[in-house]
């Protein structure tokens, strides 16, 4: 990796939301969301989030990867979640420059934009593993 990277989301580009897998959540942006839709944090959970004893994660809805996933965009993206918030700069992606090069045919944003110190990312990445440590403890 050289010691900067490019993004800027692309207006109209829901492409990094599309694709397979879970978003998870931790407890704050839980509230965090809930208070922006209007909801306790206990009618969110039972409506949106699925906890076990290690995660907690957005339902998957029947159709599609996110419930607040719309044709214009997310639905709650002032207060979505912090892993939305961190990518691209997620550890798996940071690990190489052919990683962060093979994330860039899924990501129009890659590459554009913004200039980000590659230690502004790596902090970024740093806080996804202690926000979810289950997940990059391996």
């Amino acid at each position: 990796m050289g010691r900067a990277l490019r993004f800027e989301c692309q207006p109209g580009c829901i492409r990094c939301c599309d694709k397979k897998g879970f978003v998870y959540i931790t407890e704050s942006d839980l509230l965090r969301i809930a208070a922006f839709l209007g909801l306790t944090p206990s009618e969110f959970e039972s409506r949106y989030a699925y906890r076990t004893r290690h995660t907690l994660r957005l339902r998957a809805p029947r159709r599609g990867n996110c419930h607040f996933l719309t044709p214009n965009g997310c639905s709650i993206h002032s207060v979505k979640p912090e892993q939305c918030r961190a990518y691209p700069f997620w550890p798996e992606i940071l690990s190489s420059h052919d990683r962060w090069l093979a994330e860039s045919a899924a990501c129009p944003g890659i590459g554009m934009g913004h200039l980000y110190q590659i230690e502004t990312a790596l902090e970024t990445a740093a806080r996804m593993r202690v926000v979810y440590p289950w997940q990059y403890s391996r």
